[in-house]
């Protein structure tokens, strides 16, 4: 099948690229910057999300989307608020209404684990409206999708801000192994090739309009991750966690979000109703 895949020059969207042109598909990259893993069997278009032209001409005549663009950094989007809307909810519409318009058989959306955390910030909230639009245009258009909720992902090619990259980065410069959180902290590490196995198994039928988390098998216990790192990089020193407030980010579980009801507002005297329509029929009539 011929798939675009959107930040296809980015950590795991370069992977993924890889596997499906591994797989046997025709593959063509879409990203604001040359890939420095293109494979020569893969085309690639270089252009900014937000360029819509350009971007609309890249998704037509294309059986599948991969959307694996737009802001990514949770720390980054936590002080951007207004890039992440333009990036992960508006540049993801556009998106499907080119699909919807090109007759895209499927649109496969790069979401998070943080979707369903109270922690995020204005990263999660953008993921979690980007998934309200995709499962709308196919209540409303038909277009199939697939939503991938990735956890924490590791492994080559990573950006300086990756959580296991900077710990690793830090020890190799440092010769001292440190996190800045707590001793607590537990998460479900994937490594970026696994993850890019998995999201070319899934364009199988049987993921069609499916919600799909990706994550690593075992939790892993911050500690434990620390003292594998220590021993490999033969440290001495002993462990530091600086127990610092890790804003944005879950400690022990990203499943903690609690949707907030509301509360009803009780009106006394309120307008009776046939009063009410009584005054706007008069209001009309003149």
């Amino acid at each position: 099948m011929k798939c675009l895949v959107t930040g296809g020059s980015g950590f795991l969207g370069s992977h993924v690229a890889d596997e499906l042109t591994r797989i046997g598909h025709a593959v063509t990259i879409f990203d604001k910057k040359l890939s420095k893993w293109k494979n020569v069997k893969q085309k690639m278009i270089v252009g900014n999300l937000l360029n819509y032209g350009l971007l609309e001409r890249a998704i037509k005549g294309k059986d599948i989307i991969l959307h694996f663009a737009g802001m990514s950094d949770l720390g980054e989007s936590l002080y951007k608020p207004i890039k992440t809307i333009e990036h992960n909810i508006l540049g993801t519409a556009y998106i499907l209404e080119f699909c919807k318009k090109y007759s895209v058989k499927r649109f496969i959306h790069a979401s998070t684990i943080y979707v369903n955390s109270d922690q995020g910030g204005f990263y999660r909230s953008s993921k979690k409206a980007a998934e309200d639009y995709v499962q709308e245009y196919q209540k409303r258009y038909g277009l199939s999708y697939t939503i991938l909720r990735f956890g924490s992902l590791y492994g080559t090619r990573s950006q300086k801000v990756n959580g296991v990259r900077k710990i690793v980065d830090y020890a190799l410069k440092n010769k001292e192994v440190s996190y800045d959180g707590t001793a607590k902290t537990i998460r479900e590490y994937i490594h970026v090739k696994d993850a890019a196995k998995a999201t070319a198994t899934i364009l199988s039928k049987k993921y069609k309009n499916q919600h799909i988390i990706i994550t690593g098998r075992k939790k892993i216990k911050l500690p434990y991750f620390l003292h594998t790192l220590s021993n490999i990089l033969k440290i001495k020193k002993k462990i530091k966690f600086k127990n610092k407030k890790m804003v944005g980010h879950y400690t022990l579980s990203p499943y903690t979000y609690k949707p907030n009801r509301g509360k009803k507002f009780t009106i006394k005297n309120e307008i009776n109703f046939k009063i009410g329509l009584k005054d706007l029929i008069k209001e009309i009539k003149k």
